[in-house]
């Protein structure tokens, strides 16, 4: 048996399988939306609040109370401010790297699922063609076995071969959107999270300067 024919009796198999397996990774790419969705939710703050509650404090000189007011928010852009209030002591560049460790930690913390999400977006369509490929073929079988005739048979295979790209497309669609918006939101946290370790290291450098010897 060449490889022709070993291909041929592998499509014989049918394509409900492959859309099955769609169905599968459609369940699992909504699961991923959902939580994705959910964290992005519930670590979401206003962030002219919390921005104005950070200058506020720092003005005020009140290093603790800017850390309590980091602390109390689930904020990525929080989170990296607070990474730089506690090396307050430790001057401005080991504050800076700390911040920039941070904002990759929350970075990845944020990204989590993601690839799998965009990996869906860019396949599924794919699998839904190889399900396609597969009702074409049966349906060629089909129209040999009825001798060139149009049969119940024939439609049901090419209706079969066209739901499989149909399932595919649906699949792949929701996948790319959420992906595209997770994304865009992380780009925004991550700018809005410089902006804040930016405002910890101004305070930082200007108490410096504040408390270095007049010549």
């Amino acid at each position: 048996m060449d490889i022709q024919e070993r291909l041929t009796a592998f499509a014989m198999l049918g394509a409900t399988w492959v859309m099955w397996l769609l169905v599968g990774i459609s369940v699992i790419a909504l699961a991923i939306i959902l939580e994705r969705a959910y964290y992005f939710f519930a670590t979401n703050e206003e962030f002219s609040k919390l921005l104005g509650s950070l200058l506020g404090k720092l003005k005020d000189n009140d290093v603790d109370g800017a850390k309590s007011a980091m602390r109390a928010s689930r904020s990525v852009e929080a989170q990296v401010a607070l990474a730089g209030l506690e090396s307050v002591d430790d001057g401005p560049s080991s504050a800076e790297e700390r911040m920039n460790k941070q904002q990759t930690l929350s970075k990845l913390s944020m990204e989590r699922n993601l690839a799998f999400l965009g990996t869906v977006g860019n396949n599924a369509p794919f699998v839904g063609l190889l399900g396609t490929v597969i009702g074409i073929i049966r349906a060629f079988q089909e129209l040999n076995q009825s001798q060139g005739q149009v049969s119940a048979g024939l439609m049901a295979e090419i209706g079969e071969a066209l739901v499989a790209t149909a399932i595919g497309l649906l699949v792949a669609l929701p996948a790319v959107a959420a992906f595209n918006t997770f994304q865009r939101i992380i780009k925004t946290r991550a700018t809005r999270a410089d902006a804040m370790g930016r405002e910890v290291l101004a305070f930082m450098k200007s108490k410096k300067r504040d408390a270095a010897p007049a010549e």
